[in-house]
């Protein structure tokens, strides 16, 4: 079968595609059209960039193809995760003549990551690529990141305010408990800007695309993981307070001891976890770790 010969990014093409299957978006989904023809295929390029052998991407969510059109044409395999079943007409029509490229319904958060990967993409790279709807953006990165997939790479489209906040450094004041998270697993970037007029309706705010490059993670000597990302999340949950306060809140730990702990690390007890570079977290934990 040949393929879709016009743009998906032709707002009149696509809602003449959508109306012949009595498709409509949803906005509980966060779906829109996305109408700028340059940036899906950056989002493509820079998902396969670097790949040192074939090449499979997931892509979550396809909505009417736009990107999986892009990476279809670039990548080894694609596979994509879409929850509408209500699509699948509509795709099977879009992305019509892609050999390479299998459409699986199935919500993100609840799906078999690693058997997906296992069945679909051996000896390959394997890298996620989506434009993410802003009320999933962190649980799905975090479910990827903390499963410990074997992926080497993940481009996805996020809120711009989400997208910085991501790539923040640790120890300023844009950073918080997920990015502390991101930068345990993760090398992160912010690629480009997408401007809020890319899309059909346009949202109230813009985008991002950010590249977390999961071959480039740092090296931590933590002592108790599980310990680590508690402390994180609880110092930063309170971030107004002081590390000392919001910890002994958090982890019920009392105060002197936790003085104990934060000098020992060499840190003030005056100190706030927005100060904190990853290495003196990494410390922190440790020392408290110790008290156990």
């Amino acid at each position: 079968m040949d393929k879709f010969k016009f743009s998906l990014t032709d707002i009149t093409v696509i809602k003449s595609v959508m109306n012949r299957h009595g498709v409509t978006f949803r906005k509980s989904l966060g779906q829109n059209f996305l109408t700028n023809p340059d940036v899906c295929p950056r989002m493509a390029q820079e998902a396969v960039r670097g790949a040192a052998r074939k090449i499979g991407v997931i892509e979550i969510g396809a909505g009417v193809g736009v990107l999986t059109k892009e990476l279809s044409e670039r990548a080894d395999k694609v596979v994509c995760i879409e929850l509408d079943g209500r699509l699948f007409p509509v795709l099977n029509e879009t992305l019509a003549g892609y050999d390479n490229l299998t459409l699986v319904q199935g919500d993100i958060l609840k799906i078999d990551l690693h058997k997906l990967i296992e069945e679909n993409f051996d000896g390959m790279d394997v890298c996620v690529c989506a434009n993410l709807p802003y009320y999933i953006t962190s649980p799905v990165i975090m479910r990827l990141l903390e499963e410990e997939l074997p992926i080497k790479k993940i481009v996805v489209m996020v809120q711009k305010e989400a997208g910085e906040r991501l790539t923040a450094a640790v120890g300023s004041r844009e950073a918080g408990a997920v990015t502390v998270a991101v930068k345990y697993f993760a090398e992160a970037e912010k690629i480009f800007d997408v401007h809020r007029s890319s899309f059909v309706p346009s949202p109230n705010v813009d985008s991002c695309v950010i590249s977390l490059d999961l071959t480039r993670r740092g090296d931590y000597k933590i002592d108790n993981k599980d310990l680590f990302f508690k402390m994180v999340k609880s110092a930063f949950g309170q971030r107004r307070k002081t590390v000392l306060n919001s910890l002994s809140n958090g982890l019920g730990i009392d105060k002197n001891s936790l003085t104990s702990a934060l000098e020992k690390a060499g840190l003030e007890p005056t100190v706030r976890a927005e100060t904190l570079t990853m290495e003196e977290l990494v410390e922190l934990s440790n020392k408290i770790n110790e008290l156990r």
